[in-house]
């Protein structure tokens, strides 16, 4: 067997509307298919696939993750370019859901909680040959408007680049 990408994800939420709500505004997720207070299936633009996201409620009083129990600790979304990445920035500041950003060489990344603590990153993959050539991958503070300085606010990379880069 080999793995060629991950298809979608499913997460438990509490309120379908407001989950909906959160990842159509500040992600740009389209509704693909919705089952009224149960469920929700929803894609990313340009999405070659049905879902990208399940989005399966638990109802109002059911817990959110536990921050060091065993579980799944979040799901990575690439972003194309760095402007991108500043947009989903401001949506997820304004949204009160951003809740760090660090420079992991490779990658320059959005940490955030949705409305039910489920975390999630928004990267920007830096070009291959940016990459760095030392053991350090300790991650940085993220500086995003030196990244944009530096690389551009239009730079496609990763697979919107239509490379593998």
């Amino acid at each position: 067997m080999s793995v060629r990408r991950l298809n979608h994800a499913v997460l438990y939420i509490r309120d379908v509307d407001r989950a909906v709500g959160f990842y159509t505004d500040v992600l740009g997720f389209e509704t693909a298919h919705l089952m009224p207070g149960r469920a929700a299936f929803l894609r990313a633009p340009d999405s070659d696939n049905d879902h990208d996201l399940g989005l399966f409620a638990l109802g109002a009083q059911a817990p959110g993750p536990q921050r060091g129990g065993v579980g799944l600790y979040h799901l990575a979304w690439e972003v194309g370019t760095l402007g991108e990445l500043a947009e989903t920035a401001r949506r997820l500041t304004e949204h009160g859901a951003l809740v760090g950003a660090s420079d992991h060489r490779m990658s320059k990344s959005l940490y955030a909680k949705d409305p039910d603590g489920n975390e999630f990153e928004v990267l920007w993959r830096v070009p291959r040959e940016g990459w760095p050539t030392t053991e350090d991958m300790a991650p940085r503070p993220l500086d995003l408007a030196a990244e944009v300085e530096r690389w551009g606010a239009d730079l496609r990379t990763g697979a919107a680049a239509g490379s593998a880069t």
